[in-house]
């Protein structure tokens, strides 16, 4: 049962609590607003102003699983924030831990302050939850993939097209760490696992993971520097360091370049021209079939 007034009162508090600069938007000189408007709010959340409204006034339909969870992660709620929201809004909180897409509000507070630079939050998997607009601009939109195809590992042996950000010759090694990478993860949570089924459903699609699986290969990694080739600026080089949320098995990818290098230059170009250009193969969003490592698993 649904806790209308405790939800709207939940929700007003928590909105009054937040700060414009605590997610990554700008105060303003002329702002009375305690906290943030309700328009940011809904922005934040993914849903528009109106239905937001209705929530703090007691109005409205009752909000779906989905709902509240965009309404937690746009928040920036803590986990047991999390939870509290669901119950009040009479839904069973979905689990925690290595199986939770909702990322930790420290987590988020990093990624909001990368207003400049390429990065992104992934899961164990690769499946991207959370991208900077410059992310986005660099390898695309992650977060719009659906079932099997969220995961970059999955993608890479499934469909030939997510290969085309990357230099042919850099192929071969890219798909052992994606095989090598997947095998650790398996074997990390072990039989009927979701990892398990990912690495069977893409066994069963791919010749080449099927031929690097046999080798069992462990532990191969990704070299200092990962080369792009992007459709609008060219090639890439660039430092990826990765922060880990060990509970939510998270982790979160910053994209360098070095300073006066062409790389660099290059990304100052891709901050200005944004995702707005034509995508190619390679950033064109592939819908998928019905159906923690400290390294960057991209």
């Amino acid at each position: 049962m649904i806790d209308r007034t405790g939800l709207a009162e939940f929700l007003r508090r928590r909105r009054h609590a937040i700060q414009p600069q605590d997610v990554g938007l700008p105060r303003g000189v002329r702002r009375r607003t305690v906290g943030l408007r309700r328009e940011e709010v809904a922005a934040l959340c993914h849903m528009s102003t109106d239905y937001y409204a209705r929530l703090e006034r007691e109005r409205g339909p009752r909000p779906s699983e989905q709902m509240i969870a965009s309404i937690a992660q746009g928040l920036h709620l803590s986990l047991d924030e999390r939870d509290h929201l669901f119950r009040l809004a009479g839904h069973q909180p979905p689990s925690r831990g290595l199986l939770s897409e909702h990322v930790s509000p420290g987590m988020l507070r990093i990624l909001d302050r990368l207003t400049d630079t390429p990065a992104e939050i992934v899961t164990e998997l690769g499946e991207t939850l959370r991208q900077t607009p410059l992310g986005v601009a660099l390898t695309g939109d992650g977060a719009a993939y659906t079932g099997p195809a969220r995961s970059i590992g999955f993608r890479w042996f499934t469909d030939p097209d997510s290969r085309a950000l990357y230099p042919p010759e850099d192929h071969g090694h890219l798909s052992r760490v994606y095989a090598s990478h997947l095998r650790r993860v398996v074997t990390l949570r072990g039989p009927g696992s979701r990892a398990e089924q990912l690495a069977e459903l893409a066994l069963s699609r791919s010749d080449e993971l099927r031929r690097l699986w046999a080798s069992h290969e462990v532990g191969v990694r990704h070299h200092d520097v990962k080369r792009f080739v992007h459709p609008q600026v060219g090639a890439l080089e660039l430092h990826c360091q990765t922060l880990v949320d060990p509970q939510q098995s998270h982790l979160l990818l910053v994209y360098t370049a070095v300073p006066g290098s062409e790389s660099y230059e290059r990304l100052e170009l891709l901050s200005v021209i944004g995702a707005g250009g034509t995508p190619t193969a390679g950033h064109r969003v592939q819908r998928a079939p019905s159906s923690g490592s400290s390294r960057s698993t991209r």
